[in-house]
């Protein structure tokens, strides 16, 4: 029965493999995405730490005959495949990093890796579907590979280590990528990346033209008080007090002070720590969280309401606070004139009636920083079985996702490699 499903899809999609002749091998690729996949899944690594993750791939790559590069920004590869015909370059991009998570999915593949993060020893998981990522565009590599005497032009196939973010105190992801020259030499016309989303419907894509993504920056706020007994709180400065106060008004710079019919704004805190017992007052706290922002103006509007009401909160309660913002990365922007060339494509691959449009989520991702440089498209594959009764998010240790849309994956980045590279 799988088998007559998989050949009525893949006559369906239309003469964009067949044409090429490349309906077998897609076909045959689905088992050994599916053990990639499940391999990585049971041995993930954190961001800048994919030294296992790295090796693999790079193995894979010079199997396929392509020339290799590793160690770059860190634990990054990519691979350069040459098509026999002279044209334009595309990069396509998987990342490659696992979330300090613990895994309860009861999988016969499930993980059970440590890590050390921030200083602790922590649960490792891919709990936001980086393995089928890495997976999927391996298994593209080995197709275009298999058929570089149909390509015109060259393919950067990039893994890309920490897209969750660097470890702090250390660079990394698509920004350091691209600052160590990774769209050069041959550069890159355009870039193409894909996202599995474990509450979308198997077997669907979903894409939107402009921005996407949210822009996303972390801050740290510390809180300074004055240590005293838990007893007479008078007699210091309690910084915990100030804290819940400093949380409770940033909550309010986007419910009063954000235009929220333009575009979507979210703080979210994810981190307080405080003391060591219940009878002390401490001197300091943190507060760490998360700004999702889809509008530049809107962005450094709260960025300087932010650094205006942390120190004023807390000076009303006689506590002093700093807050630092971080860089973060750029709204993701799929550039219009890109997207209208590839939407075809796109439909080709899936069929017409999965692909649909949606608006920007507040999600974020540092493919960004690649579309800043060259025009990108970032689209969002299903994962959601259908028989699914409820639906775990994404850096959840219930997240999963259904491996029978992996190799719809697989279809559409070869459905856009050679429809961008072959088409005038």
């Amino acid at each position: 029965m799988k088998y007559l499903v998989l050949v009525g899809f893949l006559f369906s999609i239309g003469v964009g493999f067949a044409q090429h002749g490349l309906d077998k091998d897609i076909e045959k690729m689905e088992s050994k995405v599916i053990e990639w996949r499940r391999d990585f899944h049971q041995h993930p690594e954190l961001s800048n730490r994919e030294f296992k993750t790295a090796e693999k791939i790079a193995a894979h790559l010079r199997s396929l005959g392509m020339e290799v590069q590793t160690g770059i920004a860190h634990t990054g590869v990519v691979g350069l495949l040459k098509g026999n015909q002279p044209g334009k370059v595309l990069a396509l991009r998987a990342d490659i990093d696992a979330l300090p998570v613990p895994e309860r999915a009861d999988l016969p593949f499930k993980s059970t890796a440590t890590g050390t993060f921030r200083g602790e020893e922590v649960p490792v998981m891919h709990a936001c579907g980086h393995d089928t990522h890495i997976a999927i565009l391996m298994g593209v590599a080995e197709i275009m590979a298999k058929n570089k005497d149909k390509i015109k032009g060259t393919i950067k196939f990039i893994f890309q280590p920490a897209e969750e973010g660097a470890p702090p105190g250390e660079k990394g992801g698509a920004k350091m990528m691209v600052e160590e020259g990774v769209l050069k030499n041959p550069d890159v016309d355009a870039i193409f990346g894909l996202h599995i989303g474990s509450a979308q419907e198997v077997n669907t894509i979903a894409y939107k033209s402009g921005g996407i993504m949210a822009a996303v920056n972390s801050f740290e706020i510390n809180v300074s008080g004055k240590q005293t007994h838990g007893s007479m709180p008078w007699g210091g400065v309690d910084p915990i007090m100030a804290s819940v106060k400093i949380i409770d008004g940033l909550q309010t710079l986007v419910s009063r002070e954000m235009p929220l019919t333009n575009e979507a704004v979210v703080l979210s805190i994810g981190k307080i720590s405080s003391g060591v017992r219940s009878n002390i007052i401490p001197e300091s706290a943190q507060i760490i969280g998360t700004l999702r922002t889809l509008d530049a103006d809107m962005q450094a509007q709260i960025h300087k309401r932010m650094r205006e009401m942390v120190p004023a909160i807390a000076k009303a309660y006689r506590a002093e606070a700093t807050i630092h913002i971080d860089e973060g990365y750029p709204i993701t922007y799929n550039d219009p004139a890109l997207t209208a060339q590839m939407l075809p494509s796109l439909k080709a691959a899936a069929g017409e009636d999965k692909v649909f449009e949606i608006k920007a989520i507040t999600g974020a991702e540092d493919f960004s920083f690649f579309q800043k440089e060259v025009p990108g498209l970032y689209f969002f594959l299903g994962g959601k079985a259908p028989d699914a009764t409820e639906v775990f998010p994404h850096h959840t240790p219930d997240f999963y996702i259904d491996e029978s849309g992996l190799l719809l994956g697989v279809k559409t980045f070869v459905q856009l490699s050679f429809d961008y590279l072959n088409k005038e």
